[in-house]
């Protein structure tokens, strides 16, 4: 749902010291917030919420983040952080007294990144070139970009010799039979029993059967002289428009057959995400140690 506007407290807070009464009214932030038109910002965003549901955290405070994030060149962990300890970080995301914790969840940043997307670029556009004219940015202050170098996880399995030849068999099959070329065999079936296999021998620690199931599969599909590569390549040769549509499921192929372990430089490690990378990280042990392990993401 829709972000609601946060009510202005009717009186002051015992408890509570108001902003407004131990900051700077004149700080670069707070003339910042008063320039901002956080009306108008709301509207744009209006139709990327449903009308059923939870309501949104409120615009100006998970906004009001992005921009302090980009303006000072902070991490999302880091803003966060410092929210909490500064008073004119709470006042420009629209809180009235000063809070000692925080009164949202930390993932909030990250849902509205996946709602707003590319709008959401645009409105800190928007934002910071209203902080660049009203002195609240300086120049200098956009001459250096700090980039968050997190590996982010990819949405795929472990890749394995097996699964990458099994599902380019399926993949291939699946597209020839979408526009009408017409296979002597798909191997669908003995592809899937093979890459059944590899797992039953790894599993057993039969490593010369694991590899001539492997090998089957390389034969029946991935090679450059692979049966079903030569089948497609002679259903649509002259035919431009299918050329078009096989160019780069073919070439994904051939990729795939020609991987071999441990060999430098890119590989391809999923059919669905070719930009998925294997990163090396290092974690420290309780002994005098260092365990290597491996993360796939981009």
């Amino acid at each position: 749902m829709r972000p609601k506007q946060p009510k202005k407290a009717d009186q002051d807070d015992l408890f509570k010291a108001r902003l407004d009464q131990i900051i700077n009214m004149k700080h670069e932030l707070v003339a910042l917030a008063d320039k901002i038109d956080w009306a108008w910002l709301d509207e744009q965003i209006a139709p990327y919420f449903s009308d059923e549901g939870r309501p949104g955290e409120p615009l100006r405070f998970m906004l009001g983040m992005f921009i302090l994030k980009h303006t000072y060149g902070l991490s999302d962990e880091q803003v966060w952080d410092r929210w909490v300890h500064d008073p004119y970080f709470q006042y420009f995301t629209g809180e009235e007294f000063f809070q000692h914790d925080l009164p949202r969840e930390r993932s909030g940043m990250s849902h509205w990144r996946n709602r707003i997307g590319d709008t959401l670029d645009m409105l800190l556009a928007e934002s910071l070139r209203i902080a660049h004219d009203t002195g609240a940015l300086k120049t200098s202050d956009m001459a250096r970009v700090t980039a968050d170098t997190t590996v982010q996880p990819k949405n795929i399995t472990i890749p394995t010799d097996a699964k990458l030849l099994l599902v380019a068999i399926q993949q291939l099959g699946k597209l020839a039979k979408e526009h009408d070329v017409k296979l002597r065999q798909s191997y669908a079936r003995v592809a899937k029993r093979a890459a059944i296999k590899v797992g039953c021998y790894a599993h057993a620690k039969q490593f010369k059967r694991m590899n001539g199931r492997i090998k089957f599969l390389r034969t029946r599909q991935k090679s450059k002289w692979g049966r079903v590569i030569r089948d497609i390549g002679r259903n649509i040769e002259g035919d431009n428009a299918l050329g078009a549509v096989f160019a780069v499921p073919l070439i994904k192929a051939v990729q795939i057959k020609g991987q071999k372990q441990r060999q430098r430089g890119w590989k391809h490690y999923s059919w669905h995400a070719p930009e998925t990378k294997c990163f090396a990280k290092v974690e420290p042990c309780v002994m005098p140690l260092v365990r290597v392990t491996k993360a796939m993401g981009t």
